[in-house]
């Protein structure tokens, strides 16, 4: 009878003891299996916009200086595919408009500018064991923008305002050139413009928070992170005398392979995705694509030989939202310098490419292109102005070409139809009133694009400076409603600085829409600051 009793009450303890356990095996396991969460990457001085724009403008020069795959080449479809599938990751206030685009270059690398464009080099592919590693590469360097560990350096470099070196652009000859001004805008961004492409230099420490980001990325893709480990583990056992270009790109911030146990040991346990007969066919074709050494590359970046090679391999840049042609190249001088106001000079500073574009663009929807009442501050140096936040701010790629702010909907490959046109002369030798080059300017933009005057020069007061504002005439690039060619309104409006030089700048829109922009052009005047 005692042992029945000891013998019952045992059992019955022990069911206490293994419930207890029961409950409390959930919290322990919950605390050491939390699933991994991206990190906010905290306030940067710089705008998404200027670093979309920076990134955009830095991405055209690899076009320009690389060997660029077409988008229709397996590789590229591949490594979008690929790139998106890890892009679905990242949390929408976290991401960017990433593309993804491959390099012809034997060399083992892979950048990505500001904004999102990502560039990963053949050889990459190829030296990638698995699509495990090369996901692992992909999204290192996504992560240093989602981090916007460029504009973070920016930040720390810049005193005046990252986008100073614009004034180059605004004022013409007397600031140096728009290359001069990009170079060093890119330079405090951690990048530098080669013959070979971009290249970004990384701290320790944003190589360190890469690395935790890009494996929160795979593993929500279903990647081992540890691959991305073994990958950069295999480029330092193999790169013998000659390191591969991204570990010179990307100091090693201490044991990535153990700092990388340690970030995944607590993650809940998944099936990762073991073969991809996808990457082991892509992987096989690449190595038999005909790509280029680094040094090939920067003999043919010197020739000007990629340029022309992309365009018949039909590799050209399409940032995402915009047109094939930019803006600021539709609007560029003739001449590829900066415009002078000089008596006598040429101001070529054409508005569209020819009077009457052909063929000209579709109509376009008033409601994708009418301006929200919500206004951004875009800092261009020399001058600050406010803009809808549904448009866009487009800076130069060289010498002589356009500040262009406008909706993406309103920029086609003949030119910009809504929007504004912002530019500088700065006239030799000085001497010149606003009238002189009010009318210069008038009379060279009449010769070059055919427009006619429809208001002479007449006062106008921006901010306290004394202006000239003119009402000009010329064919719109985007067919009315109809189909039929229809006449636009450029204003024009001049504002004298104190160093001598003149900003100008150009509203347009086709004459049956002008007066609906025409109150957010007059705020965007309103809202100008010069320094």
């Amino acid at each position: 009878m005692g042992f029945a009793y000891s013998h019952r009450r045992s059992r019955a303890l022990l069911k206490a003891l293994l419930w207890l356990l029961a409950l409390s095996l959930p919290a322990i396991g919950y605390a050491q299996s939390a699933a991994p969460v991206f990190p906010n990457p905290g306030k940067v001085s710089m705008s998404r916009e200027d670093q979309r724009s920076l990134g955009m403008q830095a991405a055209s020069e690899v076009y320009k200086t690389m060997p660029v795959m077409a988008d229709s080449s397996p590789e590229t479809k591949y490594i979008r595919q690929l790139g998106q599938k890890l892009v679905a990751t990242v949390p929408p206030q976290y991401s960017w408009p990433f593309e993804f685009h491959v390099i012809a270059q034997k060399d083992i690398n892979a950048f990505a500018l500001p904004g999102g464009p990502m560039f990963v080099n053949i050889g990459t592919i190829v030296a990638a064991e698995n699509e495990a590693q090369l996901a692992g590469v992909m999204a290192h360097e996504m992560s240093h923008v989602i981090m916007q560990h460029s504009a973070k350096q920016a930040g720390k470099a810049q005193t005046t305002g990252l986008l100073a070196g614009i004034a180059g652009a605004v004022l013409g000859g007397a600031a140096g050139d728009v290359a001069g001004g990009m170079v060093s805008q890119l330079g405090q961004m951690g990048i530098q413009m080669t013959a070979q492409g971009m290249m970004l230099k990384y701290s320790r420490g944003d190589e360190s928070q890469a690395d935790a980001v890009g494996a929160i990325i795979m593993y929500k893709a279903g990647y081992n992170p540890q691959a991305m480990a073994d990958f950069f583990k295999l480029l330092e056992t193999e790169g013998g005398p000659s390191q591969p270009q991204w570990l010179s790109d990307h100091p090693n911030p201490g044991n990535r392979q153990l700092a990388i146990q340690k970030e995944i040991q607590n993650w809940p346990t998944e099936n990762y995705i073991a073969d991809s007969p996808a990457f082991d066919k892509i992987r096989e074709e690449a190595k038999g694509v005909k790509s280029y050494t680094a040094q090939e590359i920067a003999d043919g970046a010197k020739s000007g030989q990629w340029a022309s090679f992309n365009q018949k391999n039909g590799a050209t840049f399409t940032p995402t939202g915009a047109t094939r042609k930019s803006a600021a190249s539709a609007t560029s001088s003739s001449s590829g310098g900066p415009p002078d106001a000089s008596p006598g000079t040429s101001t070529d500073a054409p508005i569209n490419p020819s009077p009457n574009p052909s063929p000209s663009a579709s109509a376009v929807a008033l409601q994708s292109v009418m301006p929200s009442s919500r206004m951004l501050k875009a800092d261009l140096g020399p001058v600050k102005i406010q803009y809808p936040d549904n448009w866009q701010v487009k800076m130069p790629e060289q010498r002589g070409e356009f500040v262009t702010i406008a909706p993406a909907a309103g920029v086609t490959a003949n030119g910009v139809g809504y929007g504004l046109l912002l530019n500088g002369v700065a006239p030799r030798g000085g001497g010149m009133s606003i009238d002189d080059v009010t009318s210069q300017l008038v009379q060279q933009i009449k010769q070059n694009n055919g427009l006619q005057v429809l208001s002479n020069a007449e006062p106008i007061t921006v901010n306290g400076v004394q202006g000239r504002s003119t009402l000009l005439e010329s064919t719109s690039p985007f067919l009315s409603a109809t189909g039929q060619q229809q006449k636009e309104n450029d204003w024009l409006v001049t504002l004298p600085q104190r160093d001598g030089s003149v900003i100008f700048m150009i509203f347009l829109a086709p004459q049956t829409d002008f007066s609906r922009l025409e109150p957010t052009y007059r705020a965007m005047l309103r809202s100008m600051q010069f320094k």
